[in-house]
């Protein structure tokens, strides 16, 4: 390769790179303004005080959202039996992690060990202070050395680019428009119409049909909001596939590792519903039943390894 070939390659990592963030703060932005406007209209419709029920709202957001904030990755790392090692228990990771962490000019983060011969890795903690890096020692064995390059550049890229805190604050906005629906849907079935609205003696049209939108909203926001999590996760893994590539300067490394994780039909145990969108790879196969009914966490794999060869 050329120097204005690699300068050409480089200008479009940076170009994809800057594409997703755009994409992503569109929908984040739009993830709010769902969330909000479920808010005010269940707390219109069930008690006639919108703006009330919105702060009550906000406030349930904020303690949930620093509860997952400061202990989100320890309970991640506890649910998935994840054990933390040091550089006498495998310098070669090590040195891989600390490499590419002077590279992106990140801080060393906590590298965790998860006994399992099922390959895959994840990454998770707030912020590049206070990242972890995980990986199976089924993929430990697995991976050549560039191979594991790429791995570890995809995981630090997703620390490196904050995509674990807006995933948490992703996360926190879905399971509380889920917790809200479920909360006005069964107000409504236990109560009734006459239920939700007993702070107003009248049922005009307007009130019949706002509260016909807020069951509505109240269907379809959950729905919306995973929908919306799941095109975010999407996005963050094409984009840490490019902060891979920008790390390594080698495409291959991270296609072949992909190309192996997708390949195997091991099962990977200590994952669940809501872990398997911090892998690398979805983790839950298609022929498990826990994959019944499951939305896409991650683009297709096939496609990931395309764009990583044409890079």
């Amino acid at each position: 390769m050329t120097q204005d070939d690699g300068q050409r390659t480089m200008g479009s990592f940076y170009a994809h790179i800057s594409a997703n963030k755009r994409k992503s703060t569109f929908l984040v932005f739009a993830f709010i303004v769902l969330v909000a406007a479920l808010g005010y209209l269940i707390g219109e419709a069930w008690m006639g005080e919108g703006p009330g029920f919105l702060g009550i709202f906000g406030i349930v957001a904020i303690v949930w959202s620093l509860v997952a904030y400061f202990a989100g990755d320890r309970m991640v790392l506890a649910v998935s039996r994840a054990r933390q090692i040091h550089k006498p228990d495998d310098p070669e990771l090590w040195n891989v992690i600390e490499e590419l962490c002077l590279a992106g000019g990140l801080p060393m983060p906590r590298i965790y060990l998860i006994d399992d011969t099922a390959p895959n890795a994840f990454a998770t903690g707030r912020d590049p202070e206070h990242g972890v890096v995980a990986i199976t020692t089924g993929l430990r064995s697995k991976l050549t050395r560039d191979e594991l390059q790429g791995v570890m550049a995809h995981e630090l890229s997703h620390i490196r680019f904050y995509d674990i805190r807006l995933q948490t604050l992703i996360g926190v906005l879905v399971g509380l428009t889920a917790l809200v629906s479920d909360m006005f849907l069964r107000g409504l079935f236990w109560g009734g119409r006459g239920g939700a609205r007993r702070r107003r003696s009248g049922s005009g049209g307007g009130e019949g049909l706002l509260l016909i939108l807020a069951i509505l909203a109240a269907v379809l926001a959950p729905l919306f909001a995973r929908l919306l999590q799941l095109s975010i996760s999407r996005k963050r893994e094409y984009l840490a596939d490019a902060g891979a590539v920008q790390l390594t300067r080698y495409p291959a490394g991270l296609a072949g590792a992909l190309q192996k994780i997708s390949g195997d039909a091991e099962v990977l145990e200590v994952a669940n519903r809501a872990t398997q969108h911090l892998y690398i790879v979805n983790p839950i196969k298609s022929f498990e039943k826990r994959a019944k009914n499951l939305f896409s966490t991650h683009p297709p794999t096939s496609e990931r390894i395309a764009r990583l060869k044409a890079m």
